[in-house]
């Protein structure tokens, strides 16, 4: 691996770190919060909707394409140490659910990192499949998503699936901190359903990432330019014009317009995004910009970031905070925007600085220290065994 490649991905991170939260905030900006979530990402009026098409699924899928590359990296790097595989990982992975598991009970009903975890459990034991399994796992992965997807949209589009009318939601405005956390504990499974829906996506996506990194798209060479050509083809030339007339086709595509075409969309992103960051590498001499150094920064502390961004704009938004979901709801949908620019704003400029003084992000190195506790004993043991009397 080159530095560049390196660089590519931390940029990459940064960016799908950020456009998550572009896609978040129109639920902690709304004032009922996560209980109010099919109005949020629905849109009201065409240029919400427009708005909410330029983040809704993608950058969620273009995180999950880049936990496959990193679960590839992983493999890579228990295969050059001759360490046994899934070995360690799986106590990297635990650590992983917990962590989600925290977050979704302190922060933010809809938790990606609880998903992934589970996802990264049965995708660790692919990785290092045949090609030929590898592909049989992405295509039944695939299909059964796109079958359930398929078969959802049909009962919203032909079924009876109204609901009575319900009085409104002031948990998030006038609720406090701990009936908030009380309320995701009571309703765990219904706000855990989307993270148990898209596990087949993920199980896709996460091999896809591998595949993409095992075939050079993220290289700076002729191989990987070709590649990242093709896939902006698709993604941008054929998925985002599919993407934006489901964005507009009404509420009965709601899944279709999060979860089928986003990857599609994401795959150009990828390539777009890579292909720039070679260029401007070339063009600049290695030197990056402030805008590319805020958003590398980001993707170096990537979940020092997501968590932060949502324990943020709780804070921003909601009636135990400053309560600004209520305060400015008639300003939707500039006021999000704001909202959303501030406080990636906010998070290149601190993760910049905590860079310069630090290797890793604040959570991070925590994730790290209690990663690698047990195996720093698990060596500590052996060595004490090693250097014992022998009879």
């Amino acid at each position: 691996m080159t530095t560049r490649r390196i660089d590519a991905l931390d940029l990459l991170r940064g960016i799908a770190i950020m456009g998550t939260l572009g896609t978040n905030i129109w639920i902690f900006t709304g004032p009922a919060g996560p209980a109010g979530v099919l109005d949020a990402l629905g849109g009201t009026g065409a240029v919400e909707t427009f708005l909410r098409f330029l983040t809704n699924g993608k950058f969620l899928a273009l995180l999950t394409l880049l936990f496959g590359v990193g679960l590839e990296l992983q493999y890579r790097s228990a295969a050059r140490r001759g360490a046994p595989w899934p070995g360690w990982y799986l106590w990297r992975a635990g650590l992983l659910f917990v962590e989600g598991l925290l977050h979704y009970l302190l922060v933010f009903e809809f938790d990606v990192l609880m998903g992934y975890a589970v996802t990264s459990v049965v995708v660790a034991y692919l990785i290092g499949r045949s090609d030929r399994v590898i592909n049989a796992w992405m295509t039944g992965a695939g299909a059964v998503f796109a079958s359930m997807v398929g078969l959802v949209t049909l009962v919203l589009m032909y079924g009876d699936v109204s609901t009575p009318p319900s009085g409104p939601v002031t948990l998030f405005t006038d609720g406090s901190y701990a009936d908030q956390v009380a309320t995701r504990i009571e309703f765990f499974g219904l706000y855990r359903l989307e993270a148990v829906f898209i596990v087949p996506l993920g199980i896709t996506l996460f091999l896809l990432g591998a595949r993409l990194m095992r075939a050079g798209a993220l290289e700076d060479s002729a191989r990987g330019a070709a590649l990242r050509g093709r896939l902006m083809a698709a993604g941008l030339g054929v998925g985002v014009p599919l993407n934006l007339l489901t964005s507009f086709a009404g509420g009965d595509w709601v899944l279709v317009d999060r979860y089928l075409l986003p990857p599609l969309v994401a795959l150009g992103l990828l390539a777009l995004v890579t292909a720039a960051a070679h260029r401007m590498s070339r063009l600049s001499g290695g030197t990056p910009g402030p805008a590319r150094r805020g958003l590398t920064a980001v993707g170096r502390t990537a979940l020092s970031c997501y968590v932060a961004q949502n324990l943020i704009a709780s804070v921003l938004c909601y009636g135990w905070g400053l309560g600004l979901a209520a305060r400015f709801a008639d300003l939707r949908p500039w006021w999000t925007v704001a909202a959303w620019a501030a406080i990636c704003l906010l998070l290149a400029t601190l993760s910049t600085l905590w860079l310069r003084r630090f290797q890793r992000g604040p959570l991070e190195s925590v994730w790290q220290w209690v990663y690698a506790a047990p195996q720093r004993r698990f060596v500590t043991d052996d060595k004490m065994a090693d250097n014992s009397p022998k009879s």
